[in-house]
């Protein structure tokens, strides 16, 4: 009898739209904007090829069961990654982990050594997450937002 790892991982695709905002949508401390629309979904996985990725749990009936997801991306000098999210009943197997090595080592073959992630004031699994991973919390900048369309949900 063949054993079959808990999960595998693989590039995010459009096609895993619903699935991945269904996710998103149902985790708390992500947040879901206009810019998350399968247009813009579409923009960014254009923009970033083969930088973002989804986890499938290979022993669910349903061969393409996301379990987990991660966008990343780079403007030329810094990435920066968004939307991780595990389903809670598939934390703590280390596939957040995976998922992040997975967009670092794409970055990294970009030339991308040093990366970024915002992380809501409010989630606090998430900072600990992040913080246990060896990444710093900067106090020494402000991020400040300017949406050109008026639409404070973009």
């Amino acid at each position: 009898m063949q054993v079959l790892p808990a999960f595998t991982i693989r590039t995010m695709t459009l096609d895993d739209y619903d699935a991945v905002i269904a996710l998103m949508r149902a985790t708390p401390g992500i947040g879901v904007r206009d810019a998350d629309s399968r247009e813009g979904l579409a923009r960014y996985l254009e923009r970033n090829p083969g930088l973002s990725f989804v986890a499938i749990d290979a022993r669910a009936p349903d061969a393409n069961a996301i379990v987990g997801c991660i966008m990343s991306g780079h403007d030329g000098r810094r990435g920066y990654l968004q939307h991780l999210l595990v389903l809670p009943a598939y934390r703590g197997q280390g596939i957040a982990r995976q998922l992040v090595a997975q967009c670092l080592q794409g970055l990294s073959q970009l030339g991308i050594h040093k990366s970024h992630v915002d992380v809501f004031r409010d989630n606090a699994a998430g900072q600990s997450f992040w913080e246990n991973q060896g990444w710093h919390l900067r106090n020494d900048i402000c991020r400040y937002s300017f949406v050109s369309n008026g639409n404070a949900n973009a």
